[in-house]
């Protein structure tokens, strides 16, 4: 099988697993939100649900050191297609909602 397109699927995966670590701190970050609305709309005092809202902390430090570790990974892959011969491009688009919609192979320029 050519190697463009083993590195195409790899690249595939990436994308999407980029794609889904990002769409999972948009719902951490939009539940931390509606978690103090809630609070404010109750009126009840800081202290309710605190220890809640710092577990939900917790969960975004993770998943930004997951989604720092992605990147990381992204670059060193794109280091391994240029050590293995691949001249081309791979590419993943976003769509309006973040999906990954299209991927295919480009000539580098």
């Amino acid at each position: 099988m050519e190697k463009a397109f083993v590195a195409q699927r790899v690249a595939n995966k990436l994308f999407a697993t980029e794609s889904a670590v990002d769409a999972a701190m948009v719902e951490a970050m939009e539940m931390m939100a509606e978690l103090i609305q809630a609070r404010k709309d109750l009126g009840l005092s800081p202290t309710v649900a605190n220890g809640a809202t710092a577990k939900l902390g917790d969960a975004l430090a993770a998943l930004t050191t997951a989604r720092t570790a992605v990147v990381e990974a992204h670059a060193q892959l794109d280091e391994v297609r240029l050590r293995i011969g691949i001249r081309t491009k791979l590419i993943g688009v976003i769509g309006k909602e973040g999906s990954l919609v299209q991927h295919d192979l480009r000539a580098a320029s």
